[in-house]
This record gives C-alpha cells, structure tokens and sequence, in this order.
C-alpha cells in the first residue's frame, strides 16, 4: 500500500480484518491511521479510554496535556494548518467541548482540517442528569463540516473515521464527534478504516476535483486582455498542495502577485513579481484580479477593487478549491472550482498557449519601484531610535534574527497586521494569524503545534491587543513539555 499527496491509500482493495478492542482503542487506531500522532487533552474522565489506548498500545500516538481545553483545540487546529493533515483534540464533556467551541469556529472560517473528539454522559443515564450531561452536537453543527454521536461501540471506529474523512476533504474544516462514556469504555469488534478508504476498509472512491476547461479558457483569455493584472494568493494555496503550481505560474506569466494568510512566503521576500507592499496601487489601478484559494470578504474589498473618482473597476476571477468557497455576493467575470495546483498549472498552460503573449513587463515595474519605495521607508522605522521606542523597532531587531524556516505567529488584532507590514515569510506555511475570524487568544495553542509540527524550525509567537490574557497560562505547557518558543 501506498499514500498520495491527500493521504488517500492506495492499493487497499481487500478490506482490513476486524479488530477487537475498547472505544477508546477504535478511535484512537482510526485517528493514528488518519497521520494523527499527538493528541492535545486536558484530561477529563469521560475520554479515559482514549488516553489508556494512546499509553498502553502501539498506535504511535502521544498525549499531550494543557491547561485549558481552548488550547488543545487551537492546537489542533494550527497542527492541521501546519501539516496540512487533520488535527486531534480529545476534550472532556460539557465545558470541556464548550471550551473549544472557538478554535471550531476559526477552523470552520478558515478551512483547518481537525478533529474534535468529546465525551458525553453515559448512554445507559441519558436524560437522569449525569455529570456534564448536554447535547454538544446542536451546539458545534453550524461550525463545523460534520458533527455526529457515535451509536454504540461498534460504531466508533466507523464514525472516527467519518470524521476525519470529512475534515481531510475539499474544502477541509473542523469535523466533531462525541461518544458516549460507557460506549468508550465498552468492547466490541470492528473494521479500523484509514484515509481513502471506505467505512468497511475497501477502496473508496477519490472525488473528481479537476479544472473546468472552459473556465480556464475563459480565464487566459481575460489575461491576454488584461494590461493591469494583478494575482492574489490565499492560504487555500498552501492547504490545497498548491504553492508550486502558484509560483510556476505567477513566474512564467510575470504577473504581479499578493499572497494573504498561509499563502505568505509563496513567493519569498524581494522576488520581483511580490508587490504586497504596493498593495494599495495594486488594487486600485488593476484591471484585471485573479484570486485564488481565500474568500473575496473584508480583507481583499468584498471583491471590488478599484472603480474610484468613476473610473472601472476591475474585472475579478475566483478560483476556490471547492464550489463551497465560492463567493456570490461579488460579480466575479469567472469564478471556478478544482484542485488548485491544477486549475493553475493548466491556465499557465493555456495563456502560455496565447499568441501575442501578454507583457505586464511596465505595470510590473510600476508596482515594483511603489513597493521598493515602501521597503526603503520601512527601513527607516526599523531602525528608529526615538524615544519612546517607536513599535516598528522591535521587528528591526527580530528580523535578522530569523532563519529562512522559522513559523512567526501572530496573535492579536490590528497587532498583526501591524506585524505582518514587516514581516515576510521566506516560505508558505510558515505564517500563521487569527484569519478572517479574528479570534484572539489562539497563540499559545498554535505555538505548541508548531514546536511540535516543525521541531526543527524556530518559532516566535507574537502577542498583542491583550491576546496574552487568554492563555498565558500555558506557558506552563511550553516549560513541562520543553517546547522552546520565543514570545514577544
């Protein structure tokens, strides 16, 4: 058997033997079977059996316990950012699961495969007022891409794996499930499914994701057009296996570029085509702006750009990696969906295919000296000596300390935004902030997963607009489990 890029298996055609074993067992062997290899908890007794399986049996899977359930969730969900394989958070009922209830919701906006595992009051007492009875599934629903109650026992696995399946999907998301306390406790036998499989082990069917040839068409054709463009790349780029497809095709058609969220570092810091720092010239004199992987809201104008004093506004194209994330407020000329890596290499291919061959070589230039410009007078505030200490000298003295790997996270509000005028990641994937949900307090919990996810990297954690004050309790975490973070 062998593994594609998704984590589909491949080759599997008989399906797996039964295997007998407590809930807790199923469910932690079907997420250790899904890549999961740590398990962020706050330990709680409802979920026991899922820390007496990672301890005592071979699964590969090891706990690792916070200080409060908000951080194991953020965990989780900056490990899915990360690795761009599902996170796990096994968090005990009520409170417990309500405590995570936020990472969930940035999960959901910003399209984090991870999972959420809760306990629930024992079956056998439903409705006598256990200990933490509540429904969760209500609750998480509108936040999540699947939520569900195990049946039974012999239902864990199967619904562990329906989990993670639907997180691990385009357009990936957050997927909750809890289980019943006795049910975990309780024994049965059961089929243990991994990715691409399905519920019974056997081969599953992989979704069709390829591009729309017309759209692609209909695309090069707007480029060969065009005499303003302007490509944006979102975090869909990097979450999607996307960012090579994006620079090959930014590099071979020269087109300007702003990349947003985990998309940063696509195109490293000083490539000639990056104009973020010339964003407002960008946007306001294109003619044409193709987005790709984020959602056309607050942080790219609703999807207008330009169209000041009367002038036109540009002509958009949205590209998503799902119909999903398609946006229908904005009146996009063409707005597509497919593999992203795929949809770009083949609009490379067809504008490649154009005769003239656009040139941008002059709109390029203007925004390359507007953003060099901008650059020279960032310099300037870098190195400022006033006192009080003027905000922007602090990156003066954090960024020649950075090494090309290092993860930067940013927690706050205007904050990070502020942080992120600096700073220019040198990879995609190695920025992380709150994204289009804006909740604070998830720092900690991304620091964590990013010592973890990349041991070898240098990690920063940011901290600003009183972000601190929502986990600065698990510093503790970072100390027991000798995780080395530089906070600012």
């Amino acid at each position: 058997m062998k593994g594609d890029v998704n984590g589909a298996v491949q080759g599997a055609t008989d399906a797996p033997a039964a295997v007998e074993g407590h809930g807790g067992s199923h469910a932690t062997a079907v997420a250790a079977a899904h890549g999961v290899r740590t398990m962020f908890t706050l330990s709680g007794a409802h979920v026991f059996p899922m820390y007496d399986a990672a301890e005592k049996e071979d699964h590969g899977v090891s706990l690792l316990d916070v200080r409060h359930e908000q951080t194991a969730a953020f965990a989780a969900e900056a490990t899915g950012k990360l690795t761009r394989s599902p996170g796990l958070a096994v968090l005990t009922a009520g409170p417990g699961v309500t405590n995570g209830v936020s990472a969930l919701a940035q999960a959901s906006f910003s399209g984090a495969p991870m999972v959420v595992v809760g306990g629930r009051a024992p079956a056998a007492r439903w409705g006598t007022g256990s200990l933490q009875e509540f429904d969760h599934v209500p609750v998480v629903t509108p936040v999540t891409v699947s939520a569900e109650t195990a049946l039974d026992t012999a239902d864990i696995a199967g619904a562990t794996h329906r989990a993670f399946t639907a997180s691990r999907s385009a357009h990936r998301g957050p997927a909750f499930l809890d289980v019943h306390m006795d049910h975990f406790f309780d024994r049965s036998t059961s089929v243990r499914p991994g990715p691409g499989q399905a519920a019974d082990g056997t081969l599953a069917a992989a979704p069709d994701r390829s591009p729309d040839t017309d759209a692609v068409d209909r695309i090069a054709g707007l480029l060969a057009g065009a005499e303003r463009p302007v490509l944006v790349l979102g975090s869909d780029v990097w979450a999607d296996g996307a960012e090579d497809a994006a620079l090959r095709c930014a590099e071979a058609l020269g087109l300007p570029t702003i990349p947003n969220g985990m998309g940063r570092g696509i195109l490293p810091a000083g490539h000639p085509l990056l104009v973020t720092k010339a964003r407002g010239t960008a946007f306001g004199a294109a003619d044409l702006v193709i987005v790709v992987g984020t959602p056309l809201d607050f942080r790219l104008g609703y999807g207008v750009f330009g169209g000041k004093d009367g002038a036109t506004p540009a002509t958009v194209v949205h590209i998503a990696d799902s119909a999903s994330q398609l946006s229908h407020h904005a009146s996009a000329a063409v707005a597509t969906a497919g593999d992203l890596g795929r949809v770009l290499d083949a609009l490379t291919e067809a504008t490649q295919k154009r005769s003239p061959r656009p040139d941008w070589s002059v709109w390029t230039t203007t925004l390359r000296d507007k953003a060099d410009a901008t650059h020279a007078a960032d310099l300037e505030l870098l190195s400022a000596d006033a006192d009080p200490i003027h905000p922007a000298r602090i990156y003066g003295e954090l960024l020649p300390r950075l090494a090309e790997d290092a993860v930067v996270i940013g927690d706050g509000g205007d904050f990070v935004s502020y942080a992120g005028k600096f700073i220019e990641p040198a990879r995609p994937g190695n920025w992380l902030d709150p994204g289009p949900f804006g909740c604070l307090g998830a720092g900690l919990g991304a620091a964590i997963a990013a010592r973890i996810a990349r041991p070898s990297s240098q990690v920063v954690l940011l901290l600003g607009d009183g972000a601190a004050g929502f986990s600065l309790i698990d510093v503790d975490t970072l100390v027991r489990h000798r995780l080395p973070v530089v906070m600012v």
